[in-house]
């Protein structure tokens, strides 16, 4: 078999998490590593065991190299994007697709012209029973949705003395959490559902207004603690906290709450969506079944099952009932589908894995969502 060889650039919290799932395709060989600089790079592919460190430059250039993963801060997802679209490289981007709507506009026009395949890394929409969900409605077992309640809610931010490039605008964007986790949840809700989001009402509280900045690296969710003269104080302008009132395109209505404060939350997204037949519940902490409500009958709880899925959903389940699949997964089968379409070497007319243009919609709700807090008013998408 040939396989598809591949660049992944950045080295944090989930770089190595694309790495992980990619090398779990046969098709696929992670062949060289990016960072800031080559000696960075070459300490890091030694220990992920990578045969290529290199720089952005030099990745670039590697003629062998089909597709590139960009995995860095916020803003140079348009610059790297960009420059890897025209090097004639596929790309998958960790989201957000940029910093703002122009820049993911153009990042979309770009992928188009080219005819390159481009994902966005919203993978949580690869939890099987996501896509149960989703088929389910599509079937009409849920019926027309009357309202969603949703959440995501995590604690890795809950101390002041939690730090990450992702508190500072000028890497991270002008909203946080919102843009951070809540734009899973947004494009979670529309995928499943099939509405769109035409108006929304935002407030945002940001609990620590100053966080203690360390003087020295620590790792994303390693729960490191330093020693008080090791850190600066820091003024914070982005959201720790979020409340979203939402409007659909169907006339009903939903509602969402982002927080990276909520002690004994590591990473959890629920969803409550009730249709004119059923109500579906997820829990992504718990992700390997889904309560499903009946007015006039016994409630049911469905267990990840292959046999007893929609043949949509099974495609993205690797073991029997019982054996149980997580976060590592999602990853695993957003990747199957998109190396598909890097094996037969274009974007599809139809792709079935989140694309660019998924990533501009769902800046644009962030972006709405911003604008909403900063008006205290509601705000059409």
């Amino acid at each position: 078999m040939s396989k598809i060889k591949v660049g992944v650039v950045g080295t944090g919290f989930i770089g190595p998490a694309h790495i992980e799932a990619l090398r779990r395709l046969p098709n696929v060989e992670v062949t060289a590593l990016c960072e800031v600089n080559i000696e960075l790079a070459t300490a890091k592919a030694a220990q992920l065991g990578i045969e290529r460190p290199c720089t952005f430059e030099q990745l670039l250039a590697m003629e062998d190299i089909a597709c590139v993963h960009i995995c860095t801060p916020n803003f140079l997802h348009y610059s790297q994007s960009k420059a890897a679209l025209l090097a004639g490289k596929h790309v998958v981007c960790e989201k957000p697709l940029a910093k703002d709507l122009h820049e993911a506009e153009e990042l979309v026009a770009l992928a188009k012209e080219t005819g390159l395949v481009n994902a966005v890394h919203f993978n949580l929409r690869y939890y099987p029973l996501v896509r149960q969900m989703k088929t389910m409605r599509e079937k009409g077992d849920l019926g027309d949705v009357y309202s969603v309640i949703g959440s995501y809610l995590q604690d890795w931010l809950f101390y002041e003395t939690d730090y990450n490039w992702r508190l500072e605008p000028d890497k991270s964007g002008d909203s946080r959490a919102i843009a951070d986790i809540g734009s899973h949840l947004m494009d979670i809700i529309e995928y499943i559902t099939g509405l769109k989001t035409v108006e929304v009402m935002a407030d945002f509280n940001t609990i620590h207004k100053t966080r203690k900045k360390p003087l020295k690296p620590v790792e994303t969710y390693s729960g490191k603690m330093l020693q008080p003269e090791d850190y600066a104080d820091v003024p914070i302008t982005t959201e720790d906290h979020a409340n979203v009132l939402l409007r659909f395109d169907n006339g009903n209505r939903g509602s969402v709450t982002v927080s990276q404060v909520s002690a004994g939350r590591k990473n959890q997204l629920k969803l409550e969506i009730s249709g004119g037949k059923k109500t579906f519940a997820f829990n992504s902490e718990a992700p390997n079944e889904i309560w499903i409500g009946n007015r006039d009958g016994y409630n049911q709880s469905l267990m990840r099952d292959p046999s007893l899925a929609y043949p949509e959903a099974s495609a993205l389940m690797t073991f029997p009932g019982g054996h149980n699949e997580g976060f590592p997964d999602t990853s695993k089968q957003l990747f199957k589908e998109v190396y598909a379409a890097v094996a037969a070497g274009k974007q599809p007319e139809n792709p079935t894995y989140p694309t660019f243009a998924d990533g501009y919609r769902e800046l644009l709700i962030c972006e709405r969502i911003l604008d909403s807090h900063r008006s205290q008013s509601w705000v059409k998408v």
